[in-house]
C-alpha cells in the first residue's frame, strides 16, 4: 500500500448514505455536473458516492490530482466511462495500459514534438480562413450551428496536419462519435446491467456507428498502404509502419484501427468543444470579444496567422485558458485502483473507482477567486504566479498528459483570432446553452449563433 498521508491512513471517505442511491443515480442521469458540484460543496474534497453495488471515490483537491496522476500513476488504471468507451475505441492510446500504451505513445509522440507542431500552423490558418469565408456567407442570415462548424473545422485540421488525409469525405464521423459517446454514458449510468444484445435504439445506433468508424479507418489505411506519403512521418503512416512486422494480420489491423478511432475522437472533439465555448462566453462578455478583436487586428493586420504570432496573441490565449478552466473538454478523469491506497489521508480499497473532476477542481474556491466568474485576466503572468500546478489540469497531468495539448492550444488560438478579427458571433436570444458531459464536455444540442461583421 502506498500513501500520501500516513496520519489517519484508515480514515473513511464521507458521502451520501446508501439510502440515496436511487435518487443519486437519477440525478446523475439528468445532470452529472451539478451532482459533482453539489457533493463537493456538501462533503468536501473527498466524497464516496454509493451507486448500487458500486462505490466511487471522488477527490477534488490539487494534492489528490497530483498523487493520482503524477506521484503514483502506476496504481491507477483507466476507469468508468473509458472502460465502456473501449467497446468502440478498443485499446487505443486513450484506453490502453502498460506496455501496449508505452509502445503506442512511442509511435505517436514524435509527431507532436514542438518543432513539428510549429510547422502545422499554416495548415490551421488555412482551415481557419476557410471557416471564416463560410461564416462570412451567413452574415445577416439565419443562425448557424457553431458547434457543428467547429467539428468540421477540427476534423479538417486533424486530417491535414496529423494524417495527411482528407477527412471531408467522411461526413458521418461526427454523428458516429456522438452515438459512441451516448452508448458509453448509457452503460455507465445503467451500471452495465443492460446486456449488449438487447435491441434498444441506443444500442442499435451504437452498432451502426462502430461499423461506420471501422469502415472509415479501413478505407484510410487501405489508401495509405496503396499510396504512401513522401516522408511517411504522419501518424497514419507511422501506425501502418509500426505494425508492418506483426505476424498476425488481424492483430496488426486491430492495433491500427484502435489507434485511429481514438485519434479521430480525441483529435477533433476536445478542440471543437473548446472553440464552441469560447465563442459563447466571449459573446456573453462583449468586453472580452472587443479585446480579442483589437488584439487580432493589431497582431495580424490583414494577413494569415503564423506560428510566430502565437506569443503575441497573449490575451486570446488567456481567453482559451479561462474557457478550459470553466468548461474543460475532459471534464472527468476516471481511474481504478490496482491495489489499496491512501489519498489525502483517506483509505481507498483495491479495485475502487476513483474520480478526479477538472470541472469542479477548476472551480474550487480554495484555489480560485470568484471561481464561477469568466475572467481571462486571471491567467495573466502576474495573477498566475504561485498557483498550484494541479489546480488546473485541462489536459490531465503526469505520464498520461494529453500528447496533443500543444497542437490543441495553437489550433484554438489561431482559429479564435481569425474569426474575431473579422466577424461577430451572437447567441440566439433565449437559447438555453448547457454543458453536456459525455466523454468530452460539449454544448448540449448544438450552439446556434448569428453572424455579422466585426466592425
Amino acid at each position: 500500500m502506498t500513501t500520501t498521508d500516513t496520519a489517519g491512513a484508515r480514515r473513511a471517505v464521507p458521502g451520501p448514505p446508501r439510502s440515496e442511491t436511487l435518487s443519486l443515480l437519477a440525478r446523475m442521469a439528468r445532470d452529472r455536473l451539478s451532482v459533482m458540484t453539489g457533493v463537493s460543496q456538501q462533503y468536501g474534497d473527498a466524497v464516496r458516492l454509493r451507486l448500487g453495488p458500486k462505490s466511487m471515490y471522488f477527490f477534488n483537491h490539487p494534492d489528490h490530482a497530483k498523487y493520482v496522476l503524477a506521484d503514483n500513476p502506476g496504481n491507477f488504471v483507466k476507469g468508468i466511462g473509458l472502460v465502456h468507451a473501449r467497446r468502440a475505441l478498443g485499446d487505443g492510446l486513450l484506453t490502453s495500459e502498460g506496455e501496449l500504451w508505452k509502445a503506442q505513445r512511442k509511435t505517436i509522440q514524435p509527431v507532436f514534438q514542438a518543432k513539428r507542431i510549429a510547422g502545422k500552423a499554416d495548415v490551421i490558418a488555412q482551415e481557419a480562413a476557410g471557416l471564416v469565408a463560410k461564416l462570412r456567407g451567413h452574415r445577416g442570415g439565419q443562425p448557424i450551428d457553431i458547434s457543428e462548424e467547429m467539428t468540421g473545422l477540427t476534423l479538417g485540421v486533424l486530417g491535414r496536419a496529423l494524417l495527411d488525409a482528407d477527412l471531408g469525405a467522411f461526413e458521418s464521423i461526427g454523428h458516429s462519435f456522438e452515438a459512441v459517446q451516448n452508448q458509453a454514458m448509457f452503460e455507465m449510468m445503467s451500471l452495465s446491467t443492460v446486456p449488449h444484445w438487447v435491441p434498444l435504439p441506443i444500442q442499435r445506433r451504437f452498432h451502426r456507428a462502430r461499423a461506420d468508424l471501422d469502415r472509415i479507418v479501413a478505407q484510410l489505411v487501405e489508401e495509405r498502404r496503396a499510396n504512401p506519403t513522401a516522408d511517411g512521418d504522419d501518424i497514419l503512416s507511422r501506425l501502418v509502419e509500426a505494425t508492418r512486422n506483426e505476424p498476425d494480420p488481424v492483430v496488426a489491423h486491430q492495433r491500427v484501427r484502435d489507434e485511429m478511432v481514438t485519434l479521430l475522437l480525441a483529435g477533433h472533439e476536445t478542440t471543437a468543444s473548446t472553440l464552441s465555448w469560447t465563442f459563447y462566453l466571449a459573446d456573453k462578455h462583449p468586453e472580452v470579444w472587443e479585446r480579442m478583436h483589437a488584439e487580432a487586428v493589431e497582431v495580424l493586420g490583414d494577413r494569415q496567422p503564423t506560428f510566430q504570432d502565437i506569443p503575441r496573441l497573449r490575451y486570446t490565449t488567456q481567453v482559451i485558458q479561462e474557457v478550459m478552466r470553466l468548461y474543460p473538454p475532459v471534464w472527468i478523469l476516471p481511474r481504478v485502483t490496482r491495489e489499496e491506497d491512501v489519498i489525502g489521508g483517506y483509505h481507498v480499497p483495491a479495485g475502487a473507482d476513483v474520480l478526479l473532476c477538472p470541472y469542479t477542481l477548476h472551480r474550487h474556491p480554495g484555489f480560485w477567486d470568484e471561481p464561477d466568474t469568466f475572467d481571462p485576466d486571471r491567467f495573466s503572468p502576474g495573477r498566475s504566479s504561485g498557483r498550484s500546478r494541479y489546480a488546473y489540469i485541462p489536459f490531465g497531468a503526469g505520464p498520461r498528459v494529453c500528447v496533443g495539448s500543444g497542437l490543441g492550444m495553437m489550433e484554438a488560438t489561431i482559429v479564435a483570432a481569425s474569426v474575431v478579427r473579422e466577424l461577430r458571433l451572437s447567441t440566439v436570444p433565449g437559447y438555453d446553452v448547457r454543458g453536456e458531459p459525455m466523454l468530452t464536455l460539449r454544448v448540449r444540442g448544438g450552439l446556434p449563433m448569428t453572424v455579422r461583421s466585426a466592425a
